[in-house]
């Protein structure tokens, strides 16, 4: 789950299964009974017709707990850290950051701080689509140290420059989960 529609859709899936649910979060689901297995491979059916899958090893949650941590950061907070990335995703999942580092890009193939950009351009391509900020804007919202950073990172990633993004008739925005 990457969004607040996504919880809606499992709270509201899980609940017509019959689940009395204490907490739907990003990635996580609290309920108030123990379930067993075969409550769980019928949720995993249930749940895999909307997308979603099960994540029930450790290092699998890990990973989607540090994804869950970036996209609330870069789409709810706009990119406003008081520190570093690595310090930010070690303070909330109290791990070293290399440990985080190492298995992500092990089991994902490619890197925290790509996830972390993609994740900013993607945010970036919003902005532009809705033109209600300036380029100028946008930058400081998203924590760029410039107008000019911004501009080359979007471009390594995008292939264009945010002005002739903007001016694009199909411009093509993947969807979070897929990034």
């Amino acid at each position: 789950m990457v969004c607040s529609r996504c919880k809606m859709v499992v709270k509201s899936e899980l609940e017509k299964l019959g689940l009395q649910l204490l907490a739907v979060d990003l990635g996580e689901v609290e309920t108030i009974e123990p379930i067993s297995a075969h409550q769980k491979s019928e949720i995993a059916e249930h749940l895999k017709s909307f997308g979603f899958e099960l994540i029930d090893d450790k290092k699998s949650r890990l990973i989607d707990k540090i994804k869950t941590l970036i996209i609330e950061l870069v789409h709810q907070q706009n990119a406003q850290l008081n520190s570093n990335l690595s310090d930010y995703l070690s303070k909330h999942l109290a791990q070293d950051y290399s440990s985080l580092s190492n298995l992500f890009s092990e089991v994902e193939d490619t890197t925290i701080e790509k996830y972390f950009i993609n994740q900013k351009i993607e945010k970036v391509k919003e902005l532009l689509l809705y033109d209600e900020l300036t380029l100028s804007e946008i930058a400081f919202q998203m924590n760029y140290s410039s107008v000019a950073y911004l501009s080359n990172q979007f471009k390594k990633v995008t292939g264009f420059s945010p002005s002739h993004y903007k001016q694009l008739k199909d411009k093509k925005r993947r969807q979070i989960e897929d990034l």
